[in-house]
């Protein structure tokens, strides 16, 4: 794959953008190009019982902080056709999306489900006692990020809005402008600049924020304590948390998606080869035998 330096033309807004890894607290996700869909790590909760998928054009992967030393996490998957499927943890009805249709994109939190319609309204199921699913008034929305207790909106003019938990200020958004894609971990919130800078705000206690000096950037994710950066070379840069080496990128080349979970790090390759690192211990990481990944999920 080629790789330009990237400008406004480069990074024009993507209409629903659509991922095809996932990375939740003790599980990750891949999209095949025949919309199959495959997954590995943790599946107390049936997370990963993604086999049967069909016709699958997006994934998503509920997260939970390491604080919380649970797997009690779900998995989102977005049909060709605008419905969707959920497997896994559903004590607050984040699975319930049986009924929706005419989706463009999920998003999936700790205890909800994040839906993105193709007129640009925003739908949500599951825990809201922080505000987190309070969404039925947004408009103009083209792109999803949840969060563990908070929901990110990416709006048509490439300004921000927020909901939910906002005790270390991850919601203050309202003033960012010229976004071209959002990200959410556990208190913090990344979002991507039409010129590929980078802006945070949230809780910074092991400097997942510290992305002011980043250039050249065209995809960001946010694990729960760390931030990733894939920049239009295919190389990839982090900040944060490093305790499971989950930021360990720098080697990394010819990357084209990146996703983060709780702990751990997933890359996917312009090949359609996926690479991981970090926290391992449920098998989180073992993707090093997949191949045929779908590379472009816009």
């Amino acid at each position: 794959m080629n790789y330009i330096t990237p400008n406004k033309a480069m990074l024009k807004m993507n209409r629903w953008p659509r991922q095809t890894i996932a990375a939740g607290r003790r599980h990750s996700v891949g999209l095949q190009a025949d919309g199959t869909v495959v997954a590995t790590g943790d599946n107390k909760y049936g997370q990963c019982h993604v086999s049967g998928w069909r016709d699958i054009v997006a994934v998503a992967a509920g997260n939970v902080h390491m604080a919380r030393n649970t797997g009690n996490t779900h998995t989102i998957g977005l049909h060709s056709n605008g419905t969707v499927e959920a497997v896994g943890w559903n004590k607050h009805n984040q699975c319930h999306v049986n009924d929706w249709s005419n989706m463009v994109s999920v998003a999936a939190g700790w205890c909800h489900t994040i839906g993105l319609l193709s007129n640009g309204m925003v739908l949500a199921v599951g825990r809201n006692h922080e505000g987190e699913c309070q969404v039925n008034d947004w408009r103009n929305i083209v792109a999803i990020a949840a969060g563990d207790w908070h929901t990110i909106g990416l709006q048509s003019d490439g300004s921000v809005t927020a909901a939910g938990n906002n005790r270390y200020h991850q919601c203050n958004v309202h003033d960012w402008r010229n976004m071209v894609s959002v990200a959410a971990g556990y208190l913090h919130t990344i979002g991507l600049h039409s010129d590929g800078t980078v802006s945070a705000v949230g809780s910074n206690k092991h400097k997942q924020c510290d992305v002011m000096g980043w250039q050249g950037m065209v995809s960001v994710a946010a694990g729960s304590y760390h931030t990733i950066g894939l920049q239009a070379d295919g190389t990839v840069i982090a900040v944060g948390l490093n305790k499971h080496g989950q930021c360990n990128v720098n080697d990394w080349h010819d990357i084209v998606a990146v996703a983060a979970g709780c702990a751990h790090t997933v890359g996917l390759r312009a090949d359609g080869t996926v690479v991981a690192v970090g926290d391992n211990e449920y098998g989180q990481c073992d993707v090093s035998g997949w191949q045929g990944i779908q590379v472009h999920g816009d």
